[in-house]
């Protein structure tokens, strides 16, 4: 927090991870004599952006950041030069863990699935800015050592070119690490809630929910419930909702004058409506982020979350829809192994 950066001293070190010092060591940024842009600089030489990125071949994976130590991860940027959105899968571990504790598609974890199509994202973690530059301000603490990582699914080559903001320090031996999971069912089985996180153990609180909803119905589809199941919940949650809207702080269809009107807040947001002819016609888009900084839903044993699908059909009655729904799940917990499950392969993943 700034203002206790102004009233007392730190015993932290600011260090970052690039492509221009991947070690991320103190006076040892900008040393390249050879790298991606060593022509460009040919005439300059040594310090003058010899290489401000890194190339990830099709099917590959590349190492952002290997770092050991202890401290946190305080800003992540991040951009591809291909626009490759889904097929670049990010994979974050933390204190030498065999499984990662984040596994997302890049566009996805930076809450904007079609990554192809701009829409600024203006909130409190994550930021999407001209012209796609992915900015998370997710605080993520490590104790021993954190990697992270990029696979190439696709068929191009990608340049990618990161920064990852770290400090130093000695951090408080209670403290959570973070995660984040995306799932993707498509289509929605018929009356089934689409399931946002399960299989969750420890302590720890939820922290946010990124969802891209494609609409495959005419009509409102948003009244489904979310619902949290938290510390041994079995059929009925402890937390409820009132509509898919509502979650995410708008109201009745966040319709203005009969239209979808886009929306992005420091909390909640719905920054992109995939357009097509007709408000309540199928085949649209949505992309919507909530965060619960100020109310995070803390769990001390276990924790599951859902969301229901629901339109509308005749007679006022409701209909259970079979769209194709995608999120990411932010949390933190003090457990590094959980199990989840496997992301889809580029197929899976693909935005039809």
């Amino acid at each position: 927090m700034l203002h206790d950066l102004t009233l007392r001293k730190q015993n932290i070190r600011t260090f970052s991870v690039c492509a221009e010092n991947p070690t991320g060591e103190k006076g040892k940024g900008g040393m390249a004599t050879e790298g991606v842009s060593a022509s460009c600089a040919r005439e300059l030489g040594q310090g003058w952006k010899v290489n401000p990125y890194v190339l990830a071949q099709p099917g590959e994976t590349v190492t952002l950041a290997n770092i050991r130590g202890q401290g946190a991860i305080k800003h992540f940027w991040i951009t591809d030069g291909a626009r490759a959105g889904r097929l670049l899968i990010l994979r974050i571990y933390f204190d030498d863990a065999k499984a990662p504790q984040v596994e997302c598609p890049l566009s996805d974890f930076f809450c904007t699935a079609d990554h192809t199509d701009f829409r600024q994202i203006s909130s409190l973690l994550v930021c999407v800015n001209p012209g796609r530059g992915l900015n998370c301000y997710f605080e993520m603490p490590y104790f021993k050592a954190f990697r992270v990582e990029i696979e190439n699914q696709g068929t191009a080559v990608c340049p990618i070119y990161y920064q990852l903001d770290c400090e130093e320090k000695e951090i408080s031996p209670d403290s959570l690490y973070f995660h984040a999971q995306f799932r993707r069912q498509n289509p929605l089985p018929y009356m089934q809630p689409y399931t946002i996180l399960d299989n969750v153990k420890g302590h720890g609180h939820y922290i946010g929910t990124y969802m891209h909803w494609g609409v495959k119905s005419n009509g409102w589809w948003g009244e489904g419930e979310i619902k949290f199941y938290v510390d041994g919940d079995t059929d009925f949650p402890s937390i409820c909702g009132t509509g898919t809207e509502d979650y995410f702080c708008g109201a009745y269809n966040f319709d203005v004058g009969g239209q979808y009107r886009e929306f992005c807040t420091p909390y909640s947001g719905m920054p992109k409506v995939g357009t097509t002819d007709g408000t309540y016609r199928s085949q649209r888009t949505f992309d919507l982020y909530r965060w619960h900084v100020t109310d995070p839903i803390y769990f001390n044993e276990d924790l599951r979350v859902t969301i229901q699908a629901l339109g509308w059909r005749s007679e006022g009655r409701y209909l259970p829809l079979q769209d194709d729904i995608s999120s990411v799940a932010y949390w933190y917990s003090n457990n590094l192994e959980d199990n989840y499950p496997a992301l889809p392969d580029a197929n899976g993943l693909e935005l039809t």
